[in-house]
């Protein structure tokens, strides 16, 4: 997994420092986190990425149509949220894969499989 290269859209820093340790454990090297949408955009128009992670709620509101853009580019993400059930996102995402915060490392490895089941 080293050579993947992960995004994080995570508006609290020690949520996004928790997950950039759980996705080191699992192999992945090269991370990058961001806390809004408009750095998010800048940081895949500047970079490619194999996936991204991203918080549902935050601060400066919800991240849908930064995931729309990403189903759009055709890179992989999932989503990070307290809430447990996906049947208030939109239609169109309710089939994304959802990490449910708090998380730990198993929860995050079954992620990452449901997201790349190749590296199974």
């Amino acid at each position: 997994m080293s050579a993947i290269r992960v995004l994080v859209l995570e508006d609290s820093l020690i949520i996004a420092m928790e997950a950039e340790d759980m996705l080191r454990l699992a192999g992945v090297e090269n991370i990058d986190i961001v806390g809004g949408v408009e750095q998010a955009r800048a940081a895949i128009a500047a970079e490619t990425y194999d996936f991204a992670l991203l918080d549902v709620n935050l601060g400066e509101g919800m991240s849908f149509g930064f995931a729309r853009h990403l189903l759009d580019l055709g890179i992989s993400f999932g989503f990070v949220s307290g809430y447990s059930d996906t049947g208030d996102f939109p239609p169109d995402l309710q089939h994304i894969p959802l990490l449910v915060k708090p998380f730990d490392e198993t929860a995050m490895r079954e992620f990452l499989l449901r997201l790349f089941p190749a590296v199974a």
